[in-house]
């Protein structure tokens, strides 16, 4: 009986996960800028320009002053308005060259990313295929045979496919997250014209850092996943068919689990590593 309807179902979903791992990969390497041609980028852009108010420093200026003085007779001194009036250039500056300063911080962690990247060559050794041997033992079963191998490749297909949508869709959801940032930094930077407020503005620029890093977490996951993926080898061992294909795409599905995990677990990974 002719089971390539089977085998085709299995490539298939081995597609999705290869198409899905490939733009990933080509994703992490990607700057904001030329993110889906730069429309978005050119959105937040405007938006960062439109909450560049300096209502904004004003008020962290008040805040900080007050919470600094201690009497009124602080407010007749010298140093503490120069005090307070550097810090009010310097968060000027902040918000204005805000983005600059974001798009660089990008720069330098896009750079380490494309440096692990480089050290592979790439993910090939991360695609998944269905090996030769699976596929014979598939073509030579009966119709009887083939009636639960297909509820097995069936659930096999759905939860490879299933994986490689969450891993994508994480990716995806970190540029979200950074333009985000991009957007809201006028309001967190001018924190930094109070003297009392400025920790807004470092767990922000932090927390930003941290969103930058993840692309290099999740590069490294993958290239362990390549590894793993390079270092198995299929074994048939005794059995039916059935029993076989299903440990197969157990194997298979395991690894993904720990690739998907790893890539959900990015900013975890972050904040414990580097305390952002």
């Amino acid at each position: 009986m002719d089971n390539n309807w089977i085998i085709d179902n299995l490539n298939y979903a081995f597609g999705v996960w290869n198409d899905k791992l490939t733009e990933m990969w080509s994703l992490l390497t990607q700057s904001p800028q030329a993110f889906k041609g730069g429309t978005i980028w050119q959105t937040i852009q405007t938006v960062n320009g439109a909450m560049q108010g300096i209502g904004l420093l004003v008020l962290f200026l008040a805040i900080g002053i007050f919470r600094s003085s201690a009497s009124f007779r602080d407010f007749q001194r010298p140093e503490h308005v120069l005090r307070h009036f550097i810090y009010f250039v310097m968060a000027k500056l902040a918000v204005t060259y805000g983005i600059d300063l974001m798009v660089d911080i990008f720069a330098v962690c896009a750079g380490i990313i494309s440096t692990a990247a480089g050290s592979v060559g790439g993910i090939d050794g991360a695609a998944v295929s269905l090996p030769a041997e699976i596929a014979s033992a598939i073509e030579d079963v009966g119709f009887l045979t083939s009636i639960p191998l297909w509820l097995v490749t069936l659930l096999g297909c759905l939860l490879t496919t299933v994986l490689a949508f969450l891993m994508i869709l994480t990716v995806y959801g970190r540029f979200f997250r950074l333009y985000l940032y991009a957007a809201l930094s006028p309001v967190a930077l001018a924190s930094f014209a109070g003297e009392g407020t400025s920790q807004m503005g470092r767990a922000f620029l932090k927390s930003y850092m941290g969103v930058c890093l993840e692309g290099a977490v999740i590069v490294l996951a993958c290239i362990v996943f390549s590894a793993f993926a390079a270092s198995d080898t299929v074994v048939l061992g005794g059995g039916s068919v059935v029993t076989q294909v299903w440990g197969y795409l157990g194997e298979v599905i395991f690894n993904m689990l720990v690739l998907v995990g790893l890539v959900k677990g990015a900013d975890r990974v972050v904040r414990e590593v580097f305390g952002m």
